[in-house]
């Protein structure tokens, strides 16, 4: 009974004729979490619904698009844009291994840019046809919630449609915030950043995490100047200390000016750009400033409180472990919940989701060992623990073992520019807690050590396994010293 009440709702009325519904289950977001949610609630035999917004590759309270912030205004462009400012230095590199290479070598923005647009039109195509397929029917169109079973689809026309389901899922996702600064509407988000008609040759970030030094990536690889400013000591604040520093190593390395404990204060228009006073005084001319200060979850226009949902203070939707709100009709996935906001773990939530409600499978997301990424050139990744996180939790003793080295590819192109890679292990029960790496296909080799953390393995059978040589992988399972030993007493070294 506990299990079909979890599918079902209350039924304290078992023997009472079920209603009947427009649809099993409504969809209010076509990104990564509802798709799936969609496809795989459909796939299990309900009759499913979905809404979204027509698509465009900015989005605003009235425009979005079938596939969602990653495919249309986040991961792919982003990582598209990733490949496109790293051949930039690889052009270089390549002058060592002896390719004559011309010493000006011209980048044509506007082709990649209508590549990157191109490609986003071709996967927007692709998730309809998949929805499609399914057989979930897809309204474009702006959706709230009008009753605890109750959908009204707002038509591009203005025509209004009503609907009613048993199950009602958001899946609408986050939207990039500004810093409520004057002169802010001089400045852009990640959006705008994606889909810009010109290169910036001067620009300004201000942020420290993933967006923030992605951009300043890319543009820097384009062969722009970047000024990145961030409130802590070092960006990506939550990351392993010293991941981060060996980031910022890079960026510098690579010739972004890092401006640490720095915020914006105003941005004024000139006739020679944007110009951009810190909170030190400081003042500096930029062709474009992106904010990458945070995303806050789409919540606003789906008139959740007047159907009684339920959100925490920063809009996000509350649920319990199976997704589901305090409504029993209505559950939310993705990063409107503000989770862990990844696509992948959408996806996820969006794949449980469909299994507890109509799989007959109750099952709760794991938020255990997710792996990520963050797309600066050299990229970072890790898995589990950071050293910091690991003290915090630990009731015994850590063992840390780390690893910095030259590439082999760079001590024939020249570049310096060193690998870091690390193992957190629990010294009494020698399983590895942790993994992180930043040097070059760090998500790649990351992406299997995240498969033997989830089974958890021990530093034993990272050492007893063969490598790959040469690789730089090889280095996570030939790591036999102990670089440091950590007392369960102690506390994160810094809170930079």
């Amino acid at each position: 009974m506990a299990r079909k009440m979890l599918i079902d709702g209350d039924l304290s009325k078992p023997n009472e004729e079920e209603a009947h519904y427009d649809f099993d289950l409504f969809v209010i977001g076509a990104g990564s979490g509802g798709v799936r949610a969609a496809r795989f609630s459909a796939n299990m035999g309900a009759k499913v619904a979905i809404c979204e917004l027509p698509f465009h590759p900015i989005s605003s309270e009235v425009i979005g698009g079938v596939g969602g912030t990653c495919v249309i205004r986040g991961c792919v462009p982003k990582k598209i844009l990733v490949y496109g400012a790293s051949f930039g230095s690889e052009i270089q590199d390549a002058k060592n291994y002896g390719w004559e290479v011309n010493d000006k070598v011209d980048f044509n923005w506007k082709k990649l840019l209508q590549k990157k647009t191109d490609e986003i039109v071709r996967l927007n195509g692709i998730y309809k046809r998949l929805l499609s397929n399914a057989g979930v029917k897809l309204f474009e169109g702006e959706g709230k919630l009008v009753g605890p079973n109750e959908v009204e689809v707002t038509q591009l026309d203005g025509t209004k449609l009503s609907y009613s389901a048993k199950h009602i899922l958001i899946a609408t996702g986050g939207r990039a915030q500004r810093p409520g600064i004057p002169g802010e509407e001089l400045g852009i988000t990640s959006d705008e950043a994606l889909s810009l008609e010109e290169l910036p040759k001067r620009a300004v970030v201000l942020g420290g995490g993933y967006i923030a030094v992605e951009f300043a990536s890319i543009w820097r690889g384009m062969g722009a100047s970047v000024d990145l400013f961030f409130r802590k000591e070092l960006p990506l604040r939550g990351f392993d200390d010293e991941m981060r520093a060996a980031v910022a190593r890079n960026l510098e390395a690579r010739g972004i000016d890092l401006h640490p404990r720095t915020n914006l204060t105003e941005l004024i228009k000139t006739e020679d750009g944007i110009k951009v006073i810190t909170d030190h005084g400081e003042e500096l001319i930029a062709d474009v400033v992106l904010f990458a200060t945070g995303r806050a979850p789409n919540s606003k226009r789906l008139n959740l409180e007047a159907v009684g949902v339920e959100l925490d203070p920063t809009g996000a939707v509350k649920v319990d472990e199976y997704s589901r709100t305090n409504i029993p009709s209505i559950w939310a996935v993705g990063d409107v919940t503000n989770r862990a906001n990844l696509t992948p773990v959408a996806l996820m939530e969006g794949t449980c989701f469909a299994k507890t409600v109509f799989g007959g499978e109750p099952s709760k997301p794991d938020y255990r060992d997710i792996p990520c990424a963050v797309f600066s050139i050299p990229p970072l990744s890790v898995v589990g623990l950071s050293e910091e996180q690991a003290v915090e939790q630990a009731n015994g003793d850590l063992l840390v073992f780390t690893s910095s080295f030259n590439p082999m590819k760079n001590t024939v192109s020249g570049r310096q520019e060193k690998s870091v890679m690390k193992l957190v292990v629990d010294a009494e029960t020698d399983k590895v807690l942790g993994a992180s790496m930043c040097g070059p296909d760090s998500p790649e080799i990351m992406q299997g050590i995240a498969i033997a953390l989830k089974c958890g393995a021990t530093k034993a059978q990272f050492d007893s396994t063969v490598g790959i040589h040469p690789s730089a992988a090889e280095e996570f399972v030939t790591m036999r010293s102990v670089t440091r030993r950590v007392s369960a007493s102690g506390k994160p070294k810094t809170n930079l």
